[in-house]
C-alpha cells in the first residue's frame, strides 16, 4: 500500500493563563497537549485516533490540517510538508471538526457553490457531485433553508458536503459523529465506509470505541499527547474487545481507572 501520510514526531504545547490554571487545578503554566507524535496512513485506509478527552486527539489534527502551527517534527501528506507547504495540503484535504460553524444567514446550496468556487471546482463538477450528495445525506429539502433554521444532524451533514467539496483524496474529521443522534450518526458512519470503497484515505478522531471497530482499519492509542500504541484492530482485539483493551493500556500508563 502506497503511504499516504506520514507523521514525524509532531509536538504541540499551549500556555495556560491564570483563568486556565484555575480551572484546571495546575500550577503549570504551560501544557504539552502533543508530545513527539508519530504514525502513517495508507492509501485506501481508515486511520483512528482513539483517546480520551484531552488526549491531544483534536490538537493532532488540527495540526495535520495546518489550522494551527507545530513546536516541532513535521508531517507530509501526499507529498506535502504541512510546515513548507500549508496551502498545497489544505488543497489535498478535506476537514471536519464539530466545532465548525457555518455562516447561518445563508443556505446549504449558496455555502457548497461558494466553497466549491474557492476550491476551483468546474461547474459542471460541481453541479453533479452537490445532486450525490445533497441526496445522499437528505440536504437536497433543505437545500434553500437558511443554516439558522436546520436542526444540528442537518448542519453537521452540511458541514461533511462542504468538507468534501473538492473530492479530496485525504479526510480528516474531527470526532465525525459527536453529538448527533443515532439515525443521523448512522449515515456519516455509512458514508465514511463508501469513501474507503472509493479508495480515500481517513483519518479520524473519536473515544468511541464501536465507531473505531466498526470503520477503521487501524488504531493509535493516544494519552496524554503520546503515541501508546499503533496496530491493526484484528491485532488489538484477538482476545479482548477494543474498550476492555483500551482501559488495560491505559492504566497501565497512567494508572488506575478512575
Amino acid at each position: 500500500m502506497q503511504e499516504l501520510i506520514n507523521v514525524k514526531s509532531l509536538s504541540k504545547s499551549f500556555k495556560l493563563s491564570t483563568k486556565q490554571q484555575k480551572l484546571q487545578n495546575t500550577k503549570e503554566k504551560v501544557i504539552h497537549a502533543v508530545s513527539d507524535l508519530s504514525f502513517s496512513a495508507y492509501e485506501g485506509e481508515v486511520f483512528g485516533l482513539l483517546g480520551p478527552n484531552g488526549a491531544g486527539k483534536t490538537t493532532t489534527l488540527r495540526m495535520l490540517a495546518t489550522l494551527i502551527k507545530a513546536d516541532s517534527g513535521d508531517a507530509i501528506l501526499d507529498g506535502a510538508s504541512i510546515t513548507t507547504e500549508p496551502e498545497n495540503v489544505r488543497a489535498k484535504i478535506g476537514f471536519l471538526t464539530s466545532e465548525l460553524k457555518l455562516e447561518e444567514f445563508f443556505t446549504p446550496n449558496y455555502l457548497y457553490d461558494f466553497f466549491a468556487e474557492l476550491h476551483g471546482v468546474p461547474a459542471s463538477e460541481r453541479d453533479t457531485r452537490k445532486t450525490y450528495i445533497f441526496e445522499k445525506f437528505g440536504i437536497d429539502k433543505f437545500a434553500e433553508v437558511k443554516v439558522a433554521n436546520l436542526s444540528t444532524g442537518m448542519k453537521q451533514k452540511t458541514s461533511l458536503a462542504i468538507s468534501l467539496v473538492h473530492n479530496p483524496e485525504i479526510i480528516i474529521f474531527d470526532e465525525p459523529t459527536n453529538g448527533l443522534d443515532v439515525l443521523t450518526a448512522r449515515v456519516v458512519t455509512d458514508y465514511l465506509l463508501d469513501l474507503r470503497k472509493e479508495g480515500k484515505t481517513i483519518i479520524i478522531s473519536t473515544h468511541i470505541f464501536s465507531l473505531v471497530e466498526k470503520i477503521c482499519d487501524r488504531v493509535g492509542i493516544i494519552i496524554n499527547g503520546k503515541m501508546i500504541v499503533c496496530d491493526t484492530i484484528a491485532a488489538l482485539t484477538v482476545e479482548k474487545s477494543l474498550e476492555d483493551r483500551f482501559f488495560d493500556i491505559y492504566a497501565e500508563t497512567v494508572g488506575d481507572v478512575i
